[in-house]
């Protein structure tokens, strides 16, 4: 029985009832807010924001999120190769590189 609740799911089950006992019983402390036109704005340092019609771009967004996911791939590969670096890890490593080049160059119709 003593394995049976130390298992993960269970002792997730446990601490999640619990948890929200404690905040059921305790609900009533916390400060009752009132509903104003002014709390659905969004907060600029206390000053009035106009409201953004521009569409934002994310195409150079997801050019350095991928960057980054790359980064953080090669790295945890060359981190858990167990033979070091070998001929095998360098040449990924090169291709790789190339590839993030590739990624990161400036096409002709970005140079405007």
């Amino acid at each position: 029985m003593e394995h049976l609740l130390l298992s993960p799911p269970v002792a997730f089950l446990i601490l999640l009832g619990l948890c929200w006992a404690l905040s059921t019983l305790t609900k009533g402390l916390a400060p009752q807010g009132k509903m104003t036109d002014r709390k659905l704005q969004s907060y600029a340092c206390g000053e009035t924001m106009e409201q953004n019609q521009a569409q934002p771009e994310y195409g150079e967004f997801f050019k350095f999120a991928l960057f980054f996911t790359m980064m953080h791939v090669i790295a945890l590969v060359v981190a858990s190769d167990p033979g070091g670096l070998s001929l095998q890890m360098g040449v990924y490593l090169g291709v790789t590189a190339l590839g993030l080049f590739a990624l990161l160059r400036r096409s002709p119709d970005e140079s405007r």
